[in-house]
């Protein structure tokens, strides 16, 4: 079942059309990697799942209710992390969450529970200093405690590791590939190594439509494959298997590589050698690219 279902989608600003009939779905229980350049529409998308911008076309559902424009009604399934999460920085963790769960509405009973597993959970539960000393990363987690306080069923995250070195990007995928087991995770981002980390089904953005989706390894064949690279025991059998197979890029004296072949092409290449009497030391089919591939579809 989709937790979140966006159907055609418009969305303008001025003479800016930053959505054009966007559609895509986000499974339950999953990780969603939402991809695409800086200004691409990333953060008007989620602002518009909750409530915060209207859509001038098309519709966002959210467990298959409608969300509506100015009302609150889908966000009680959903927690949020802005790119750049504001605290009251003279607070204490505990003292911002107790905050959090009297403005959601959280009893006091369950907030006295929660509040620790949610702390022991981001690795802040032993920081009890205010959180004007806290580092980036840790606001970043802290965030996601706030987030998830309510227990929600869909946690959007907005490029939630832009601006983390590589320990504070580590902790928070770590976060957040353990908790979607309780909750479905989509989180919007350029950095495409964090997608290929976590994500089980991906979205490119681009020109205000999806360009392509599905799992990760579903896109990455997409391109039938990155490519299939061949080293030689020698630069003449190098030479003589180039000259057969057309269209290689020599690496160096024994190494050739040809671009975006799949399986079939290499049993066929095995072949070759075979009846060439050729040797060669290593056959290697190349893992697609995710960045190859981003690539190709802005520049499209």
């Amino acid at each position: 079942m989709n937790i979140l279902t966006i159907q055609d989608v418009s969305k303008r600003f001025g003479s800016r059309q930053i959505l054009d009939g966007l559609s895509f779905n986000v499974p339950e229980k999953s990780v969603f990697g939402f991809i695409g350049q800086n200004g691409a529409g990333k953060t008007t998308t989620m602002k518009m799942v909750l409530g915060l911008y209207e859509p001038d076309a098309g519709e966002i559902r959210v467990k298959d209710e409608k969300v509506t424009y100015g009302q609150n009604k889908t966000n009680r399934y959903i927690g949020y992390l802005p790119d750049v999460p504001e605290f009251y920085n003279y607070m204490t963790p505990t003292e911002y969450l107790k905050l959090c769960a009297d403005v959601t509405g959280t009893s006091a009973e369950q907030a006295k529970k929660r509040i620790p597993d949610m702390l022991d959970m981001v690795g802040l539960s032993k920081d009890n200093k205010r959180i004007q000393g806290f580092s980036r990363g840790m606001k970043q987690r802290l965030g996601i405690a706030q987030a998830l306080l309510s227990s929600p069923e869909l946690l959007i995250c907005d490029e939630p590791t832009s601006a983390l070195d590589p320990v504070g990007r580590k902790e928070i995928l770590d976060i957040l590939s353990a908790v979607k087991n309780e909750t479905t995770v989509i989180f919007s981002t350029h950095i495409l190594s964090d997608v290929e980390r976590i994500c089980d089904k991906i979205a490119f953005l681009h020109a205000g439509k999806i360009a392509l989706t599905g799992t990760l390894e579903e896109v990455k064949n997409v391109r039938g494959g990155a490519g299939l690279e061949i080293d030689f025991c020698c630069p003449e059998d190098a030479e003589r298997f180039g000259t057969i197979c057309e269209d290689a890029k020599f690496l160096s004296g024994s190494k050739l590589l040809y671009e975006k072949r799949t399986e079939q092409d290499m049993k066929a290449m095995m072949r070759i050698l075979v009846e060439q009497d050729i040797s060669i030391q290593r056959m290697e089919m190349l893992e697609p690219n995710l960045e190859d591939l981003f690539m190709e579809v802005v520049n499209q």
